[in-house]
């Protein structure tokens, strides 16, 4: 692939994120298999199970769930221009296409997240942030930048990010109404593949990052959780 085939790849990544309806690889109550390319090993991705019956959410409940699952589609959007960016850069920056295809790999989960997230809004009447484009935006110019430092520190990137992601949605099941099965069902799943992502970076040479780095990226998605609840 070209420097320009790659650029193209991620405007187009860029267009689908933000203007099309997301599908998902794991429909919601179907478990799936797949094969992971950059390990050559093969493991079992689950999709979550839905509730057998409709949940019964009082209003209050409702707006509580749809504000947590807002922000947890926001992360989803967030991942897909980190993924897109740092892929791009593993192209033009070092010309790895190996590299590159971890990226995408990771990224199709999470498209799967982005899917479930944006029906999960939908069912509870809720609506995805108005701001997407910047949040996107600003995700994949950190990506850039994560990939022009080099291949181990844009891993140590990903490790950072998925790491601190896995604690967000820990805190969002806690916070989630204990009968909204549907969205606790996402959450969960959403969770073990962010530890999964975190895993695969560590093995592929991760470095890790300096606590300062660290700080700062929990500070950035302070903001962005904070704003996207109610924006």
């Amino acid at each position: 692939m070209t420097p320009t085939d790659a650029v193209i790849n991620a405007l187009d990544a860029s267009l689908r994120t933000l203007f099309a309806t997301p599908f998902s690889s794991r429909p919601l109550g179907r478990a799936t298999r797949s094969v992971v390319d950059t390990t050559s090993t093969v493991r079992d991705d689950h999709a979550p199970q839905q509730a057998p019956t409709p949940d019964t959410l009082t209003p209050e409940e409702k707006r509580t769930a749809g504000a947590l699952m807002r922000v947890n589609h926001v992360g989803e959007v967030c991942a897909q221009g980190l993924y897109a960016a740092q892929a791009l850069g593993a192209r033009v920056f070092s010309a790895n296409d190996t590299l590159a295809k971890h990226f995408e790999n990771a990224s199709q989960d999470e498209a799967d997240h982005l899917a479930w997230t944006a029906q999960r809004l939908h069912a509870l009447d809720d609506r995805p942030s108005l701001l997407n484009p910047l949040w996107y935006a600003g995700a994949f110019a950190m990506g850039l930048v994560a990939a022009r430092c080099g291949e181990r520190v844009s891993l140590g990137f990903v490790v950072a990010t998925e790491q601190q992601v896995e604690a967000h949605l820990a805190g969002h099941l806690e916070r989630l109404p204990a009968n909204d099965h549907a969205s606790r069902a996402i959450v969960q799943q959403m969770k073990e593949d962010e530890a999964q992502h975190a895993l695969d970076a560590q093995q592929s040479g991760a470095l890790p990052l300096p606590q300062p780095v660290q700080q700062l990226m929990r500070a950035a998605a302070k903001v962005m959780t904070t704003v996207a609840h109610r924006i």
